[in-house]
């Protein structure tokens, strides 16, 4: 089991990050100690790496918590999850694209100041 300490240092998170995931409802299958303590399985862990990547990659929150409550609903909601990461994965290619060609006209204006033609 994990603290919220060691879940914020391996996930580069605040524990106040994670207090707050918890708040919007995207941490619900997270265990509590008598104390009132948050604790974390290896699985609960590996939900709050995803979540980080999804809200890395621009998932928003209602979405996230979406997802999440699918997972808590279990098998049954396999390939509505499918989907939607099939979606978000489209959707992360769209911007990866899109970066892309950003990135080649910087990299052409530097050449054009490297060539001291400016």
């Amino acid at each position: 089991m994990y603290s919220i300490q060691e879940v914020a240092q391996i996930c580069d998170l605040s524990p106040h990050t994670i207090r707050y995931y918890d708040k919007e409802g995207l941490l619900p299958f997270v265990a509590r100690t008598k104390s009132g303590n948050r604790t974390f399985s290896d699985t609960d862990l590996e939900l709050v790496k995803l979540i980080c990547c999804l809200k890395n990659t621009g998932m928003p929150i209602k979405e996230i918590k979406k997802y999440m409550d699918m997972v808590v609903e279990g098998s049954g909601t396999a390939e509505e999850r499918k989907q939607m990461m099939i979606a978000h994965r489209r959707e992360v290619a769209r911007q990866m694209d899109e970066m892309r060609k950003n990135l080649n006209i910087i990299d052409l204006k530097i050449k054009f100041y490297e060539t001291g033609r400016h």
